[in-house]
C-alpha cells in the first residue's frame, strides 16, 4: 500500500489577535460539542470528552492556556490525526479508541524528540467518532483525534519559554518530519493491533477492489443522467468494503477535469446495499445488472426491495431461487418472497 496515505496528519495555527481568539475559541467549542458537521458529540458533561496533558480540559480552561502560552505570532497549533478508515476497519472495534489514542500520543512525543525538543509539550486532545461521508463507501467508523498545541514550547537551554513553530524550507521541514513519524508510529499500531500480516491483508482488498472495477469491461447494464443531463453508462457490482462485507451498487465515470485533460473521466461506486457477505453480494449483482433491464429507476426499485429485507429473508430468496450454485442467467427471483 502507500503508506503516505495510511493517516493524515495536518497542522493549522491560529494568530494571537482579538479574531484569532474568536476562531480559536469556537473552534474549541465545535470539538467539544460535535463529532462531526453533522453529528453531535456522545459526551459533552465536560472533562471526559478531553485528554489534558497540560493545555487544559475544557473550552475555558484550554483558550486561557493558550493566550498564557501564545507567541507574538501565534495563539495555538492545531493537528489532526485521523488514520485510514479501510486500516481502522482491521481493527476489532472494542480496541479502536484505545489504537487512535495510543497513535496521537506517541506521534506527538515522537515528533517533537525528534525535533530534539526533549522537554516535551503540553497538549490536550478529543477524540471523535464521526462516520465516513466517502461516496464510494459511506458510513464507516472514521475515529480521528484534534490535539492542541500552545505557541511556545520551553527551552531547557534557554531556562524560558521559546516561540514553537513549523518549518518547512529545504534546511528542515518539520510538515515532512510529523508525517515521517505518523506513517512509523501506524506500522507500528498496525503491526500490533492487527498482526505482522496487516500490510498484505490490505494489499488484497485493494486488489479485490482493482479486479471489480474491471467489469467495465463489459457491455454496460443501462445509463442514466449526469447532473449536467448527459447520458453516462453504467455498470451494476460490487466493492468491496472491507474483510467481512460487500456493497452492491453501481459504477459510472463522471467529468474529473484537469488542466492537462479538460474532458478527463474518472470511474466511481455508489453503493445501492451495503452490509452483505462476500458471495451474497456477488449474487445480487448479478441479478440486479439482468433484472434492471437497462433502467435506472429499475434497479433502484429492486435496490430498495433488498435492503428492505433482513438477512434471513435475504437467505430464502436465494435458498427460493436455487442458491449460490445457479449462474444469474438462470434465475428470476420474486422479491415478494
Amino acid at each position: 500500500m502507500d503508506r503516505k496515505q495510511m493517516c493524515v496528519a495536518n497542522v493549522q495555527y491560529k494568530k494571537p489577535s482579538a479574531d484569532g481568539a474568536k476562531q480559536s475559541k469556537n473552534l474549541l467549542r465545535y470539538l467539544t460539542y460535535r463529532e462531526s458537521r453533522d453529528e453531535a458529540a456522545r459526551h459533552v458533561a465536560g472533562r471526559e470528552r478531553w485528554m489534558d496533558h497540560g493545555m487544559g480540559g475544557s473550552v475555558a480552561e484550554i483558550a486561557q492556556r493558550c493566550d498564557d502560552l501564545k507567541s507574538e505570532h501565534v495563539l495555538t497549533f492545531s493537528l489532526v490525526m485521523n488514520p485510514s478508515p479501510d486500516l481502522i476497519g482491521m481493527v476489532a472495534p472494542e480496541k479502536r479508541e484505545q489504537f487512535v489514542r495510543e497513535l496521537t500520543e506517541q506521534v506527538v512525543d515522537d515528533f517533537f524528540e525528534a525535533r530534539g525538543i526533549d522537554t516535551g509539550i503540553e497538549m490536550s486532545y478529543v477524540l471523535h467518532h464521526r462516520l465516513t461521508d466517502d461516496p464510494q463507501a459511506p458510513g464507516l467508523h472514521d475515529p480521528h483525534t484534534h490535539i492542541v498545541l500552545p505557541g511556545t514550547v520551553y527551552d531547557e537551554e534557554h531556562g524560558q519559554r521559546v516561540p514553537l513553530f513549523f518549518s518547512r524550507n529545504r534546511k528542515v521541514n518539520h510538515i515532512e518530519m510529523l508525517h515521517d513519524v505518523t506513517e512509523q508510529t501506524m506500522v507500528t499500531q498496525m503491526e500490533r493491533y492487527v498482526g505482522p500480516d496487516w500490510e498484505q491483508r490490505y494489499d488484497e482488498l485493494a486488489a479485490v477492489r482493482e479486479r471489480e472495477c474491471q467489469i467495465v469491461a463489459d457491455e454496460p447494464h443501462g445509463v442514466m443522467l449526469d447532473d449536467k443531463g448527459e447520458s453516462r453508462n453504467v455498470w451494476c457490482g460490487t466493492r468491496r468494503t472491507d474483510e467481512q462485507q460487500t456493497a452492491v451498487g453501481f459504477y459510472r465515470y463522471y467529468p474529473a477535469p484537469t488542466e492537462d485533460d479538460p474532458d478527463a473521466l474518472r470511474l466511481e461506486f455508489r453503493p445501492l446495499i451495503a452490509g452483505l457477505q462476500h458471495e451474497q453480494a456477488g449474487f445480487f449483482a448479478q441479478v440486479l445488472a439482468q433484472e434492471m433491464n437497462g433502467e435506472m429507476d429499475k434497479l433502484k426499485e429492486l435496490a430498495g426491495l433488498l435492503n428492505g429485507m433482513s438477512a434471513d429473508q435475504r437467505a430464502v430468496l436465494i435458498e427460493e431461487v436455487g442458491g449460490y450454485e445457479r449462474t444469474a442467467r438462470d434465475v428470476s427471483p420474486d422479491f415478494e418472497l
